[in-house]
């Protein structure tokens, strides 16, 4: 049984979202959101992000961490806060994990959508119902803990493909 952590990086709402995958058994420990109150700088959500990262991992203590790459439309500043955003979870993975026995992987989202729903271009309520449902939850969690859910879903659909986890992978030291 590997219990992994999903992240779904932003530079003002951060999804995050805990499961736990037993063969092709699935089970929900957490999700939730790492909103960063306004009006904070983008430094001071930063380190809103890095020690929200670090508090679930010494909480939870997962063996692995995925989180989703960054995907750039046509706005270049959004792109650059989200990479910070990404850049902090990370630091705050590889700081909190470090020595322990997890890896860190990172999915596109159309990996995760054709993971979860077969088709790489699913919409964001398509994907949230996938999730509910194969979490078992009853209620939906709120988008971008759906998300995080969602990535934490493909790692463990992809964990035994030995190719797939070197490509993707980041060892922690």
């Amino acid at each position: 049984m590997i219990r992994i952590l999903g992240i779904d990086p932003g530079s003002v709402t951060t999804g995050y979202g805990i499961i736990e995958s037993e063969g092709s058994r699935l089970r929900h420990i957490a999700h939730g959101i790492i909103r960063c109150t306004s009006p904070s700088t983008l430094p001071q959500r930063l380190g809103e992000i890095y020690r929200t990262i670090h508090e679930l991992i010494e909480t939870y203590q997962p063996d692995h961490a995925a989180i989703e790459k960054v995907f750039v439309k046509k706005n270049v500043d959004s792109a650059l806060k989200l990479g910070q955003a990404r850049g902090a979870a990370i630091c705050a993975v590889n700081q909190s994990m470090e020595g322990m026995r997890g890896s860190f992987y990172e999915y596109s989202p159309t990996q995760i959508k054709k993971t979860l729903v077969g088709y790489g271009r699913a919409e964001k309520q398509q994907m949230q119902r996938m999730v509910t449902t194969l979490l078992g939850l009853t209620v939906s969690p709120q988008q971008d803990a759906a998300d995080a859910l969602s990535c934490a879903i493909c790692h463990a659909h992809h964990y035994g493909n030995a190719a797939l986890m070197m490509a993707n992978s980041y060892q922690l030291a």
